[in-house]
């Protein structure tokens, strides 16, 4: 605001009435982005009330740490599983692990099989001295190898990879479509119910059951509702979705009978309205009251909003998001992560969920 005295300009908008130097700059800048900067008609994004009147700037720091996993977390965000045994997983689970430990996030390995015979790739999953212990560290098997565990009496095994990488627990992902569609595919001879259920009967640790990009429907999340189980984890579709990726690896003519298979399953948002259905309808029965939102949640917004609108204890993973920027130097990842905490700050601050 300007007014005049004696003659002259006052702006007593800047500090003690002395003139903006960044004023010409940014009214230019203003005038000639004002026509790029329109919004269409019907492209509002209407999950969020936006209360501008209720809340300051938000503070560094301003989200409140909460217990996940057993763990205090500082943001509700998850790393979700993605990759291991290559020289670049290697770059890749260290760069995560540290964004983890500077941002109070928890981290999900990719699939650990190989350290199960071997010690060989243990380098590119040892992160625990980088992620620290106060924060959730998870390793990762397919509900195939545990199939194989249990029928050739080895989840033992199992015991001592947890103890090699000093984890938490274990996640199990639970992926047929992917396993059919891939020229080296195993096949389940039960049903994977069944064969999680043999292995927390015989083995006490953590468990975590996801699927890899599909989602899991109505009947299935009703089941693993009812296991004691840490979490699960959504991987719903519509992000990385693994049976398309190995279509697109395999042979192709198979992969044209099959492609339709890639759009089978269900959102993130489809699947946070079946959770809280569950909440209600299994009552006493229930026994899993922590989840992992996952699967085409893109950014900030997306993950704020859902963990807000499941009734349970929830944080919302991101694979390809991360993946994206931790293939190289640090400070990439570190910037991007970066962002994304303030952008949950700032939402947390100005927006309330429909």
């Amino acid at each position: 605001m300007t007014f005049m005295s004696k003659g002259s300009i006052v702006d007593t908008t800047s500090p003690k009435g002395k003139e903006d130097p960044t004023a010409e700059s940014r009214k230019r800048d203003h005038i000639e982005l004002a026509f790029q900067s329109q919004v269409a008609q019907g492209a509002l994004d209407e999950r969020f009330y936006y209360e501008p009147m209720l809340s300051g700037h938000p503070r560094r720091g301003a989200l409140k740490s909460f217990l996940f996993l057993g763990k205090a977390m500082r943001v509700p965000m998850w790393v979700s599983s993605m990759t291991g045994g290559t020289e670049l997983a290697r770059t890749i689970n260290h760069n995560l692990a540290r964004a983890c430990k500077d941002f109070g996030m928890g981290m999900g390995l990719g699939s650990c099989r190989s350290l199960l015979y071997s010690d060989e790739t243990l380098g590119d999953f040892d992160v625990r001295n980088l992620i620290g212990d106060g924060l959730p560290l998870f390793a990762n098997l397919g509900i195939a190898q545990l199939e194989q565990l249990i029928d050739n009496g080895e989840l033992y095994r199992v015991k001592e990879l947890i103890d090699k990488l000093r984890a938490d627990g274990l996640i199990i992902h639970v992926n047929p479509l992917q396993e059919w569609l891939q020229p080296e595919g195993d096949r389940f001879t039960r049903p994977p119910l069944q064969t999680i259920t043999t292995f927390m009967e015989k083995i006490d640790l953590p468990v975590i059951v996801k699927e890899v990009g599909q989602g899991i429907g109505y009947e299935s999340l009703k089941a693993l509702m009812q296991l004691p189980l840490a979490a699960i984890d959504f991987a719903a579709n519509g992000g990385t979705n693994f049976a398309r990726l190995e279509m697109l690896r395999g042979d192709q003519a198979k992969a044209s009978v099959y492609e339709q298979l890639a759009f089978v399953g269900h959102s993130a948002a489809e699947m946070v309205h079946m959770y809280n259905q569950l909440l209600e309808e299994l009552g006493p029965k229930l026994a899993c009251r922590q989840a992992i939102i996952s699967g085409g949640v893109k950014n900030f917004l997306d993950g704020y909003y859902l963990i807000n609108k499941i009734n349970t204890t929830a944080v919302y993973g991101q694979a390809s998001g991360f993946l994206k920027h931790a293939r190289g130097a640090y400070e990439e990842l570190y910037s991007y992560v970066d962002a994304q905490v303030q952008g949950l700050e700032l939402a947390n601050a100005f927006l309330r969920v429909r």
